[in-house]
């Protein structure tokens, strides 16, 4: 079994998903967001004000902004409800038309009689877009909060700016307790960048399409055809009886990871193939790879459901 993705037709995309600009609390113009991932080398980026009453809900037009070598997704990041611990939910939404209605939500707080994160989320997955549980550790989500979210198409494993800036980047847990419940979940990195600080070009993802254009881009990443980064490449990644046989760019470690403490490492010096045996997970219903490099950056595929 190939895991998603990597069978796919066409190559592969890079773009960040999560960022936000001055229609928001982003310091930068919506151009100079785009101009910038551009000439970073990057293939395409969603520009994801915050839809929120204090900012107009803006939905960032970045149309305008595209060229023949780099394309923008519309998006935002979505807000209404109270998660368990009182604050307001964040929600991404990459692919959200235009003209998406509004929730009750007018600032940063929640407020009496708004509608359910649940709901909102439903809604947008509905009106066509890509839907990701935000930020989980920065956003302090309990397991209760993330099994709300039935809409969700993934889970940000990685933050850039929340774990570069406030060492809360993380979104492994709840992704693996959700996988582990049977939840049909990808995982995405991104930046979260506001150019305030130093938020960005730190996470990203790899779409697999046969073109970089914003359909075929949104599909991929309904269908899971990708894999997320912080700086390793990944180039293949396949099941078999007895294994799972990665090829990557130069490596320290590839893991494979399974429900509960499943979990299994091939080290090396420069690793560009590994072999990791599958005798820790017998009991386990899903599987998934995470590549780290030298420096401890780190790429991580997609699982794959498995027979436990």
């Amino acid at each position: 079994m190939i895991f998603p993705g990597f069978d796919a037709p066409g190559r592969f995309w890079r773009g960040n998903l999560h960022g936000h600009s001055n229609l928001s609390d982003g310091s930068l113009t919506p151009e100079e967001v785009c101009r910038r991932y551009a000439a970073e080398g990057y293939d395409f980026t969603c520009v994801t004000d915050h839809f929120i009453g204090i900012y107009k809900y803006p939905i960032t037009d970045t149309t305008p902004f595209r060229r023949n070598d780099f394309t923008t997704i519309l998006g935002a990041e979505i807000h209404s409800g109270a998660m368990q611990n009182g604050e307001l939910w964040h929600i991404l939404a990459v692919g959200l038309p235009a003209d998406f209605t509004p929730p009750n939500a007018p600032a940063f707080v929640p407020v009496e009689g708004m509608e359910s994160a649940a709901d909102l989320a439903r809604r947008a997955r509905d009106a066509g877009a890509f839907i990701a549980i935000a930020h989980p550790q920065w956003s302090g989500l309990t397991l209760d909060d993330a099994r709300s979210i039935d809409a969700a198409h993934a889970v940000e494993i990685y933050n850039h700016g929340c774990g570069n800036c406030v060492a809360r980047g993380d979104g492994t847990a709840i992704a693996d307790l959700l996988l582990s419940e049977g939840r049909e979940l990808t995982l995405i990195a991104t930046d979260d960048s506001h150019f305030t600080e130093p938020d960005h070009f730190g996470g990203w993802v790899m779409v697999k399409a046969a073109e970089n254009t914003p359909d075929a881009l949104l599909d991929a990443l309904k269908a899971g055809q990708f894999y997320s980064s912080q700086g390793p490449e990944i180039h293949r990644a396949e099941l078999t009886a007895t294994g799972v046989e990665v090829e990557c760019s130069a490596a320290a470690r590839v893991i494979v990871q399974g429900a509960g403490s499943a979990s299994v490492a091939v080290h090396g010096e420069s690793l560009t193939r590994a072999t990791v045996p599958l005798a820790r997970f017998e009991n386990s219903n899903w599987l998934r790879v995470t590549v780290m490099d030298r420096a401890g950056k780190c790429a991580w595929t997609n699982p794959v459901s498995v027979r436990a």
